[in-house]
Parts: C-alpha cells; sequence; structure tokens
C-alpha cells in the first residue's frame, strides 16, 4: 500500500467528484498501460491534473529491478549494463519546454573525457518507468516531443543513438497528457495514438459544484483529516488495480465480440486498426477492471466510447465527439445480423437433417 506522509498528501482519488469517464480511463490504464494512456480535454479547474496525480497515490509500487540499460557500440560490443535507483515519485511531470535529452535521456560528455569512458545519464522516460509521466498541455509540445512520448508508451522501451552507440532502456509507464483545446489541438496522427480519450467539462449544476467546493476547501483546511474519510475507498481501489492486472491474462473476448468492434470502427469512419486494438484492449481491461473473465456487449461499447472520441474522422471545424446514437445502431446492426445469421444457420440444420430423415425412409 502506498503510503502518505502528512507533507505529501494528495487530494483522494475516490474524492473527485462529476468526472467518472476520466477516473475510469485512469484506473483501466493503471491495470494495463499496454493500452497506451489517456488524453484529457477540458477547460482549466477540471480537475485534470488533481487526478492524475491522486492516480500515482494507488500505484503498487514499482519493481524497478528490471531498469537496466543496454548500451551497445556500432561494432556490436555490448557494455556492462546498470540499473538506474528507484524513482522516489511514481508521478514524474513533463515539462513543456523540456529538451530532447532530458526527456530521453544523453550521453554524459564530461565523463567521457574525465574518464575515457561512455555514460548514459537517463531522463525523463527512465524516471516514470513503473509510474505516471504526466504532461500538462501536451499540445503545445513539439509534435517530435510527443511522438517520442508515444513510441515509448506504446513500446515500453526508450531508444537513444548518440555518437556511435545505441542507448535502450525499459520505459513502461502511464502516459497521460491533458490540454485545453482553446490553445490548439493535436495533430491527427498525434491523437490517433494516445489509447483513450475523454472530454472533461465544468459542471453546470449548483449542488455539484457545491459539493466540489466544499470538499476542496475541507481539504485544504485538514488534509490528513479529509484523506481519512476517504482512506477506505482508497483502499479498495488500490486492491481493485492489484486484482485487475493480476486477473486480465484470463479473460478472454468472443470472435463474436471481435467482430462487433471491427464493425464499431469501420461504421465510425476511423483510419488504421489502432482504434480496434485498443477497444479490443480496452474491453478486455473492464472486464478484469470488474472482476469478469469474459468481455461482454456493454464493455464493448464503454471501451469505444474511450476509444473513439479522439478518431472519429471529423469534418472541417466539427468539434471532437462521439455520435452516441450512431454508436447504439452499430450496435443493434451487429447483433440482428449476428441472430439472423444464426436463425439462418439453424434453419440448414433443420433442412439436412429432414433431407437426411427422407433418405433413410
Amino acid at each position: 500500500m502506498t503510503q502518505q506522509t502528512s507533507t505529501q498528501i494528495l487530494y483522494p482519488f475516490s474524492a473527485v467528484v462529476g468526472q467518472e469517464a476520466m477516473q475510469l480511463a485512469l484506473l483501466l490504464n493503471a491495470i494495463n498501460p499496454a493500452i497506451g494512456g489517456v488524453l484529457i480535454r477540458g477547460q482549466k479547474g477540471t480537475a485534470k491534473s488533481t487526478a492524475a496525480r491522486s492516480l500515482a497515490a494507488l500505484l503498487p509500487p514499482a519493481d524497478t529491478n528490471d531498469l537496466v540499460i543496454q548500451v551497445r557500440t556500432n561494432d556490436g560490443h555490448e557494455a556492462i549494463p546498470f540499473s538506474r535507483p528507484a524513482p522516489a515519485s511514481l508521478f514524474v511531470e513533463l515539462p513543456v519546454g523540456a529538451s530532447d535529452d532530458r526527456v530521453v535521456g544523453t550521453l554524459d560528455i564530461e565523463h567521457a573525457l574525465r574518464a575515457g569512458q561512455r555514460r548514459f545519464e537517463p531522463g525523463l522516460l527512465a524516471q516514470a518507468h513503473g509510474g505516471i509521466l504526466y504532461v500538462d498541455e501536451v499540445n503545445l509540445l513539439a509534435d517530435h516531443i510527443v511522438d517520442v512520448l508515444l513510441d515509448a508508451a506504446a513500446s515500453g522501451i526508450n531508444t537513444v543513438e548518440r555518437e556511435g552507440i545505441s542507448v535502450s532502456h525499459p520505459a513502461r509507464f502511464i502516459l497521460v497528457g491533458t490540454m485545453n483545446p482553446e490553445e490548439g489541438d493535436l495533430r491527427p496522427q498525434l491523437l490517433d495514438r494516445f489509447g483513450l480519450a475523454v472530454e472533461v467539462v465544468g459542471q453546470p449544476e449548483p449542488a455539484t459544484r457545491a459539493e466540489i467546493v466544499r470538499r476542496r476547501i475541507a481539504f485544504e483546511a485538514n488534509p490528513a483529516d479529509f484523506y481519512a474519510r476517504f482512506a477506505e475507498a482508497e483502499a479498495q481501489l488500490r486492491r481493485r488495480i492489484v486484482e485487475g492486472r493480476a486477473l486480465l491474462s484470463q479473460v478472454t473476448l468472443s470472435d463474436g465480440l471481435l467482430e462487433l468492434i471491427t464493425h464499431i470502427c469501420a461504421g465510425s469512419g476511423v483510419d488504421g486498426l489502432r482504434a480496434d486494438i485498443t477497444i479490443y484492449k480496452t474491453a478486455l481491461t473492464l472486464a478484469a477492471w470488474e472482476g469478469r473473465r469474459q468481455v461482454t456487449v456493454e464493455d464493448v461499447r464503454r471501451s469505444a466510447e474511450l476509444a473513439l472520441l479522439h478518431r472519429r474522422r471529423r469534418q472541417p471545424f466539427e468539434e471532437p465527439g462521439l455520435d452516441q446514437q450512431q454508436l447504439d445502431e452499430l450496435i443493434q446492426q451487429h447483433q440482428q445480423g449476428s441472430r439472423g445469421a444464426e436463425e439462418q444457420g439453424g434453419r440448414g440444420e433443420k433442412e439436412n437433417t429432414s433431407s437426411d430423415d427422407s433418405e433413410d425412409e
């Protein structure tokens, strides 16, 4: 269990009000980082960074024993690998103005000149291994930096080539990017590579707004007492993340549901197959999160809502979003087609049986 000292108490994840879709997307990535991270779009003051930081407190302690840095020269020589100490926090924030070297790592030139040995100085991707890499205002990052982040998040490996050597190390982390659409958008090619996306908005209901303010004031007045109110809910979320990770490999998805996924993606007009693969992974993870070994149609539907928001092909100047009615119609179409095929198959079997009986007579 992650412990928080009195000077490190974070706002509880379970105390966030009115942002259930964002919380679910974050929790699913906590169970299965292979989903590819989550992009949170919304105005300022909608608990984006609060939720991401709070999620880090729910993660199991990172196992960094596998954080071994392999160094190879052009002639194929492999240097002795070494491990980087575990980071002090499971939450690593990437500044908007970070350089390439700060992100991926760099060669220590001073050490090379002084000792005559090449040495790799790991960057933020190594520090985030086993935890969360948080990028606020990801839409303001240089495109090539975003490319590097998404490559590492998808592959789980960071590779750097400098001065005739190739350096690689594990970089398995949960990528969380936040952005305010009013400040510009990401290129469609980059949007597509985020696993999930959610749109967060301010709360229009006065009663909900009042509860958010009430909780925030109580937390600022006495963080320890406020956290104690949600300690059991936080402990339950930690347990469910651990149990979900353990169950994930046992979850199965039928061929019929795979066909449903591809039917939804084709009907939604998305390019490529990333959406199909992401919905598949997310549906498995959602079942594991809820303690089930079998994916359902509802799992696929909820996963599509998270995976298609930023991938649906849009007209110029059209706001991003997902047509819920279209999604429902696509699911209904597939189910009706499947039932029709089953009925047709059943009639065929009966006709064959009757024909066989006639021949016997």
